[in-house]
């Protein structure tokens, strides 16, 4: 039974790519690329979590975001509607190349090996992880598991995200 508190989730994982791009001119180089791309990552984290997502985190070290969706399908889209002018190139994609298709598919192979039996195989253009696909996502503990496996089953989920 899906329980009334937990608010509904689209899209669990949105993975953001950052590097791959920038607005700077050419003749800044190389290490003042990578500062305007870590700029631009920062500054769309903090624009996202000023919209209503409080737990945005800011980007790791490859300027990239690894983040579960806790808000409701409403409030995420009114966030990134309000930050796509600082949006990373790439960013919240669902499309995938064959080598992400096949990285997706090895993820959700083993998300249910690590105990999430309902996981389904990844459809292209649609969110990874979609928690109104997952039924025992909604029971008690479902979510605790689904977390779970994730972490586990990072390495397969990152190459989906672009093979860093």
């Amino acid at each position: 039974m899906r329980s009334a508190l937990r608010p509904p989730v689209l899209a669990m994982v949105a993975l953001i790519s950052a590097g791959c791009g920038s607005n700077a001119p050419s003749e800044t180089g190389p290490a003042n690329t990578k500062v305007a791309d870590r700029d631009k990552a920062v500054r769309f984290a903090e624009c996202i979590r000023a919209h209503g997502v409080s737990d945005f985190p800011d980007p790791d070290a490859s300027n990239g975001f690894e983040y579960g969706v806790s808000v409701t399908p409403a409030v995420w889209s009114t966030a990134v509607d309000a930050c796509k002018d600082l949006q990373p190139p790439g960013s919240l994609s669902a499309e995938r190349d064959p080598e992400q298709e096949k990285e997706a598919l090895a993820f959700a192979r083993c998300v249910r090996e690590h105990g999430v039996r309902d996981f389904p195989d990844p459809i292209d253009g649609e969110p990874l992880i979609d928690t109104y696909r997952i039924p025992s996502s909604g029971t008690d503990g479902g979510m605790t598991v689904l977390n779970a496996a994730i972490q586990t089953c990072r390495d397969p989920l990152a190459k989906t995200a672009g093979g860093r």
